[in-house]
């Protein structure tokens, strides 16, 4: 395999922009780059959620998951260029249900927390609302993938029944938000 960044001092962005894959330059600032930058951010801190458990039960998908963070990054640094199909929804979606399914239903809203892991997966979950956000204000300008969109939507609820499901096996209960 040849080297992809044989360089990573370019001095190419120190005029306050970026190459995007297909050669083309854009302002750092630009709401393309907000979101590949959400996403990376998003992917950092899965790969940091993995890092509490590298052997545990959900690795595997969780590593999965990474590398479709970087598939939606890649689609988003390449203009005009879809990487994600349904399938990659799908996954996700049997994955909730196969945890969901093990877990007690709620009957309140929870907080975040519980186990470190845990509250590692519940701040996931926001950033992957961040992201989605940055995916939609992209959209009003761009051409996205509708397939991202929705992939982050059901990625930021799979990362809260992750979350349960790692308060469950670490013996942890979820913390009930209680109304004043």
């Amino acid at each position: 395999m040849k080297n992809r960044l044989s360089n990573i001092v370019t001095r190419t962005g120190d005029d306050g922009t970026t190459g995007l894959a297909d050669g083309s330059r854009i302002d750092k600032d630009h709401c393309r780059l907000e979101a590949i930058g959400t996403i990376d951010e998003l992917n950092s801190l899965i790969g940091l959620l993995l890092s509490e458990n590298p052997q545990g039960r959900h690795s595997e998908g969780l590593t999965q998951i990474q590398h479709t963070l970087f598939d939606i990054g890649g689609e988003l640094s390449i203009p005009d260029h879809d990487l994600l199909t349904p399938k990659e929804i799908d996954v996700l979606e049997a994955w909730i249900e196969e945890i969901n399914h093990h877990l007690p239903p709620l009957k309140e809203f929870i907080l975040p927390g519980g186990s470190r892991a845990a509250g590692l997966a519940h701040l996931a979950r926001t950033v992957c609302r961040r992201a989605e956000r940055t995916l939609i204000t992209l959209a009003r300008e761009l051409k996205t993938n509708p397939s991202s969109r929705q992939y982050l939507n059901r990625l930021s609820d799979l990362l809260f029944v992750l979350a349960r499901d790692i308060n469950q096996l670490d013996g942890k209960s979820d913390s009930l938000w209680q109304r004043k």
